[in-house]
């Protein structure tokens, strides 16, 4: 019942992604064989707006792509997907990337050029041409783009993937990070008072969540509805579902459990699209 009425956008990055099989990422100096190879428009950005577009009918990408076929390419993808993309052209040729996937479904990336972060003033122009949002998640851009998402959504959600625009006093409504990655934890420790909510997933241990001026509480696990195939995209998909479930004006117990249902769809599917939790599974 939410979907119908919920505007949702991602600011954010995208990169062209090669994914291959492996049995097990190669040590130093040893050659593997890789299989089964095929490519999507990924990242962070990416992944989170398409799991948006299949909870809330569509979604909006503001992103920034070189001047290539690359750039071409994943913007026709994206729009397959259900994605409205506005793009900022850059001089820098679009980023890609190299994903091993191996027989436990860890995925290892191996990036390919710059992160290119949309500029401000084409979020503001896209952010200005429509009614307010009622969620915006955040993955690339610096503190002026940040502070147009915050004026245009009633829900602003953040990765720490956004270094730049993070700790500049932009209000977030909730921080999404990793507690098992090194960097975005160490990104996070700088910008979490920014934030009313803390929200630090532990993979298939669940997480916690710490509101402002409140102790830490933790969720559980849910089950993946499956065998787990590739854990590309799961924690993407996670911070688009809360991100989706704040802004349909869920408490932050529901959205954290719809994430939770996204990432473990996720999953079960071959790259970070073939499974995707949806409007008529929730």
């Amino acid at each position: 019942m939410h979907e119908a009425a919920t505007r949702v956008a991602v600011v954010g990055h995208v990169e062209w992604v090669q994914f291959a099989r492996v049995e097990e990422v190669p040590r130093a100096g040893e050659v593997v064989h890789a299989s089964h190879p095929f490519e999507e428009p990924a990242g962070g950005g990416a992944v989170a707006a398409v799991q948006l577009a299949r909870l809330a009918g569509k979604a909006t990408l503001i992103t920034a792509l070189g001047d290539d076929e690359t750039a071409r390419r994943s913007r026709s993808r994206l729009s397959e997907l259900g994605v409205e993309v506005h793009v900022a052209t850059d001089e820098l040729p679009s980023r890609r990337a190299v994903t091993l996937l191996d027989e436990h479904g860890e995925r290892t990336i191996i990036t390919l050029g710059e992160r290119l972060d949309p500029p401000a003033e084409l979020v503001r122009s896209v952010l200005e041409g429509g009614r307010r949002f009622d969620g915006i998640y955040f993955t690339a851009g610096g503190p002026d783009a940040l502070r147009c998402a915050r004026e245009f959504s009633k829900v602003l959600t953040a990765s720490p993937r956004a270094v730049h625009g993070l700790g500049h006093g932009v209000e977030l409504d909730a921080l999404i990070l990793s507690g098992r990655d090194e960097y975005e934890v160490s990104v996070a420790g700088g910008a979490e008072g920014e934030a009313d909510t803390v929200v630090r997933t532990e993979g298939s241990e669940g997480g916690s969540y710490r509101q402002r001026g409140s102790e830490a509480r933790h969720w559980g696990t849910i089950p993946p509805p499956g065998p787990v195939v590739d854990g590309y995209g799961c924690g993407d998909s996670f911070a688009a579902g809360v991100t989706f479930g704040l802004a349909a004006g869920m408490p932050i117990e529901e959205a954290l459990a719809v994430g939770a249902r996204c990432g473990a769809v996720c999953a079960t599917g071959h790259g970070p699209y073939e499974r995707q939790l949806r409007a008529r599974d929730l």
